[in-house]
């Protein structure tokens, strides 16, 4: 037995039979949602607390779930903050947060994924907020002045506590509410395998060479390959309508690629937005790698 898994053989292994310090884990979190029933409320953080796990009577709450509760408390509950003051998000995460921010009359940031494009907006109390899909999240002072400028799981862990004790309701009961106004939507993540010639080419797309018209039987309303809040590439590609969306990305550390998936319309619906992005993905590739075998054919001839 090594002796990292000596310093956390409390914990409960994770889905997939290994020790992972994942507070946005329904295995990992086992030990804590047995307790559940006892408690109003409980948390718990990873390693280096940056990251945040909320567990209610109902369960372990999903991060993008409490993502939307924060932002709707806090810009409600924080007088102090500037008319100005935006909501940042990264483009994988839920799309309830859009609805969720334009009901509080807030303007949004979308980024590409990592916490890094938050970090000059809580610098200088442009941002109130800021969190991502993973569970990480920050956000202003009372006064509107930096906290801090990287992902702070324990203020999001005290900021529960502060939900459950000035409204009565824990985040879940509030998330609930948000659901019954805006919808409920499905969002999963999978992935598909790529070689390294098409991750490669999946980070340098663009949008022109979508050529589907609708996603899942609806419109396509945009097509993406850099982030609208701070036009920074995306790395990707992010495919979206009115009642869905999906993002793929190239995984950092495997032969493949991910895909996110959300639908305001319900898992079945969802199902067919993850099948055709899919194919939307592959056929796109299959121009990009085109379209350099040419620029390469061109270059020596």
């Amino acid at each position: 037995m090594t002796r990292s898994i000596q310093t956390f053989r409390f914990m409960h292994l994770d889905k997939d039979g290994v020790v992972r310090m994942d507070c946005s884990s329904e295995s990992a979190m086992a030990g804590l949602l047995a307790y559940r029933d006892k408690f109003d409320l409980a948390f718990g953080n990873d390693p280096d607390y940056d990251r945040h796990g909320i567990v209610t009577p109902a369960g372990l709450m999903n991060p993008n779930h409490y993502l939307a509760v924060a932002i709707n408390y806090l810009f409600q509950h924080r007088p102090q903050w500037g008319q100005d003051v935006a909501v940042g998000k990264t483009l994988v995460s839920s799309a309830m947060i859009d609805r969720v921010v334009n009901d509080i009359g807030r303007k949004l940031v979308e980024v590409p994924v990592g916490f890094k494009w938050f970090v000059d907006g809580l610098y200088d109390g442009s941002l109130g907020f800021g969190g991502e899909e993973s569970a990480g999240a920050s956000f202003l002072r009372f006064d509107g002045t930096p906290w801090s400028t990287d992902k702070d799981g324990i203020i999001m862990c005290l900021l529960a506590a502060e939900i459950t004790a000035v409204t009565g309701k824990n985040p879940q009961q509030h998330y609930d509410e948000l659901a019954a106004r805006f919808g409920a939507p499905s969002y999963n993540r999978l992935q598909a395998s790529a070689t390294s010639a098409q991750k490669a080419a999946l980070s340098k797309l663009s949008p022109e060479m979508v050529s589907a018209d609708t996603l899942a039987g609806d419109p396509i309303t945009a097509r993406l390959t850099a982030a609208p809040g701070n036009g920074a590439s995306i790395g990707g590609l992010k495919v979206m309508t009115e009642n869905g969306w999906f993002a793929a990305r190239p995984s950092g550390t495997e032969d493949a690629y991910k895909i996110y998936c959300e639908s305001f319309l319900g898992a079945e619906h969802r199902a067919q937005i993850e099948k055709e992005a899919v194919e939307i993905v592959s056929e796109v590739l299959k121009k990009r790698l085109i379209s350099r075998a040419d620029e390469r054919y061109a270059r020596y001839h």
